[in-house]
């Protein structure tokens, strides 16, 4: 299987390989988010080195089992202790040589060096030794410098999360797990506050971007090639942000009016959010909740960029004596916690973070919100349940526990032909997703 390649800039220096090789460590070794890692690692490297750094580090977790072969096959021992860094470095050298466009001289010497970086200087002999052995056995590399590394989308997968997609979803399993190891198109969510989509795709075709509208979710536009945010016009006096379309839905099937009393729980970063706020004029202020600080950061930021607010609540949603004024809602729109098993392709650490045991932990903690949840949507009320998830016991069985548990609740479907909506990874070139709209009968 070919791998989709993005060009880069070989002469870069060692920087981005250390960088990579520091961040793939702390995901492996310590657990932390690549999303987390990554700004660590990178530090005040320049822009182009943050993003070979994050290109490298993104594609090795989408093969690391066939990389890890690769490389495990010309280790004598494997590298532990102080020098697992090194494994990680190694396995940034091979994916630039089979994955990227860089000179094979170019991919070696700079990896070699980042060894040094790293502080392993009297190791850089075994990263050359390792990398020209790769170099020597691998197929030929075309005029564009690729090469093909041979992918199993099962393999790089852990065999937990493979049973769990081909017993949710057996006639296309195979699909998914493709489109989990693909890298995702970017979409941006025009503000109407300022423009229609139609006025922000002319100016995107004035910016030299070319991009299209999607034909459900009114206010998305994918573009054909990632560009960074800062080409973007207006992108920073909120005319425009990056979101995918399948969560841009939300704002859809919430079904608000100006005159509701609306929460938005589990709110951070804030997309959501802001896409009601871009939509609506509400007569009383948005509430917002999470219970981590440090995403909470996101939505201030992201609601200072658009030029809105919202009432933002750092607690625990289930503790609604510390936060809950007392007031019923009109509409609770909860993105729940879930496994973010829809999100692959984005954050391909997830499928190296993930255990199987998280998915029943997970679970109760989906249903322990909604219960809490429930008391305060107001009788006609409804609230929509939302996941970046594809599993069944997050999502469809979820909800009918929940629906037989509470004898007020109600499903209204999602349209005429199906009650509940799961988008799977790819399907309109979005991401995986799952709603439900449930509605609180008296």
């Amino acid at each position: 299987m070919s791998q989709q390649k993005k060009p880069e800039n070989g002469g870069q220096g060692a920087t981005s390989r250390a960088a990579a090789a520091t961040a793939l460590f702390h995901v492996l070794e310590k657990g932390e988010s690549l999303s987390a890692a990554l700004p660590h690692a990178t530090g005040n490297l320049s822009d182009a080195d943050k993003r070979l750094a994050s290109a490298i580090s993104y594609g090795v977790l989408r093969v690391l089992p066939n990389l890890n072969k690769l490389v495990g096959a010309k280790l004598d021992k494997p590298l532990k202790g102080k020098l697992k860094v090194l494994h990680y470095l190694l396995l940034v050298g091979a994916y630039q040589l089979y994955c990227l466009r860089i000179k094979d001289h170019a991919a070696v010497s700079a990896t070699v060096e980042a060894a040094r970086i790293l502080g392993k200087r009297n190791h850089k002999g075994l990263v050359n030794g390792i990398l020209r052995q790769l170099l020597r056995e691998a197929p030929t590399a075309d005029e564009s410098q690729q090469r093909e590394l041979p992918v199993d989308a099962m393999e790089n997968h852990p065999r937990w999360l493979f049973d769990a997609i081909q017993a949710d979803h057996p006639q296309k399993a195979s699909d998914i797990l493709l489109e989990n190891n693909a890298h995702p198109p970017m979409w941006l969510r025009v503000n109407r506050r300022f423009f229609n989509r139609d006025d922000y795709l002319r100016q995107l075709e004035d910016s030299g971007i070319a991009a299209e509208g999607d034909t459900l979710a009114s206010d998305a536009i994918r573009l054909h090639s990632p560009v960074p945010v800062e080409r973007l016009p207006g992108f920073d006096r909120g005319h425009a942000s990056v979101q995918d379309r399948s969560a841009q839905l939300a704002a859809d099937y919430l079904n608000v009016k100006a005159s509701h009393r609306v929460l938005d729980c589990c709110a951070a970063p804030g997309g959501k959010l802001l896409h009601l706020l871009e939509r609506n004029d509400f007569e009383q202020p948005v509430q917002a909740i999470d219970i981590d600080a440090k995403r909470l950061e996101r939505v201030d930021e992201n609601l200072e960029r658009a030029g809105l607010s919202a009432v933002v609540h750092c607690a625990d949603v289930s503790a609604t004596d510390d936060w809950w004024d007392g007031e019923q809602f009109d509409r609770i729109l909860l993105d729940a916690p879930c496994s973010a098993t829809g999100v692959i392709r984005r954050h391909p650490d997830i499928k190296w973070l993930r255990r199987a045991e998280d998915i029943n932990e997970l679970a109760q903690l989906q249903k322990q919100i909604l219960n809490s949840l429930w008391p305060l949507l107001k009788n006609g009320g409804e609230l929509l349940y939302a996941t970046c998830s594809i599993l069944n016991q997050e999502n469809q069985t979820q909800i009918e526990s929940f629906l037989k548990q509470q004898s007020s609740a109600s499903l209204i479907p999602i349209d005429e032909k199906q009650k509940t909506l799961q988008l799977l990874p790819g399907e309109h070139n979005g991401d995986g997703f799952f709603y439900a709209r449930l509605k609180k009968v008296e």
